[in-house]
């Protein structure tokens, strides 16, 4: 039966910056008990999850590859409750509790970015009939603007891809009068002022070009109000049309506007080592 499972707590500071959910190895500490007699067996936990069959997440625990709370467990007994612990396998954080739900949503054009719109314009509300989870917007898009957005009821998560501190890219395709100057995309990595400050993108390249108007693909990590917008007109370019494309390691791939799909267990551990957890 399950009992109390004993490891070792990772070093203060072993944890590298620029690789921040990968689980360094730890050094000597006091036995820490990660052990959880009410709750669920780690192994059936990450089955759930998808990391693979009941026999392979055995496995994985007797070979030491998972972690829960920094310590690691290798021993089959160990009880967890998902909905306090963190769980990492080599090193990638996994998400266990199942009253969490992380929707990609293909906003389309005319829509505004709320849950309850005051005016009664069509809001992202109407489009998740028949789902009862209190479900958040990861940033906004403005009404005009089209794409990906993300939906989740993960407020640590959701605040981390928001925040610029994090870093997390955003990529969008925008279409704009041309013709480009060939220093364009120069001049926008090095950055712009704006009336709200200074303003870099992170990656800008031209994908079309045709007589009088080209597309393009701006990512950057800055979250401002209209920011897209307000840097391409700033430079001669105003947008005709805008869609968010990627978040972080999440694309909108071919998902039809107006339609959301469940990220994969994958995609959710992605966007969690995005973000820095």
């Amino acid at each position: 039966r399950g009992g109390p499972v004993r490891g070792r707590a990772p070093a203060s500071g072993s944890m590298k910056r620029s690789q921040p959910t990968r689980v360094a190895p730890s050094a000597p500490q006091p036995d820490i008990d990660v052990h959880d007699p009410d709750g669920v067996r780690l192994q059936k936990l990450l089955a759930a999850a998808g990391v693979g069959s009941r026999r392979q997440c055995e496995t994985l625990i007797s070979a030491g590859r998972v972690q829960v709370d920094g310590v690691t467990v290798t021993e089959l007994g160990v009880r967890i409750d998902p909905t306090r612990q963190v769980v990492h396998v080599d090193g990638d954080r996994i998400q266990l509790d199942e009253s969490r739900v992380y929707l990609a949503f293909n906003k389309p054009a005319g829509v505004v970015t709320s849950m309850n719109d005051e005016l009664g314009r069509a809001d992202i509300a109407d489009f998740l009939r028949g789902r009862s989870e209190r479900l958040f917007h990861v940033g906004r898009l403005d009404a005009d603007t089209e794409g990906l957005l993300l939906l989740m009821n993960d407020g640590e998560l959701a605040h981390r891809l928001q925040h610029p501190k994090y870093g997390v890219l955003k990529t969008y395709l925008a279409q704009v009068p041309g013709p480009l100057a060939r220093d364009l995309g120069k001049r926008l990595r090095a950055g712009i002022e704006l009336d709200d400050g200074p303003v870099a993108v992170d990656s800008f390249r031209v994908v079309d070009s045709q007589p009088g108007k080209a597309l393009v693909e701006v990512v950057l990590h800055e979250g401002r109000k209209h920011i897209v917008r307000r840097m391409l007109a700033e430079v001669g370019h105003p947008v005709i049309s805008l869609v968010r494309t990627q978040v972080g390691p999440i694309r909108l791939a071919d998902t039809k506007p107006g339609k959301w799909r469940a990220l994969s267990s994958a995609e959710v551990s992605a966007l969690y080592a995005a973000a820095g957890l």
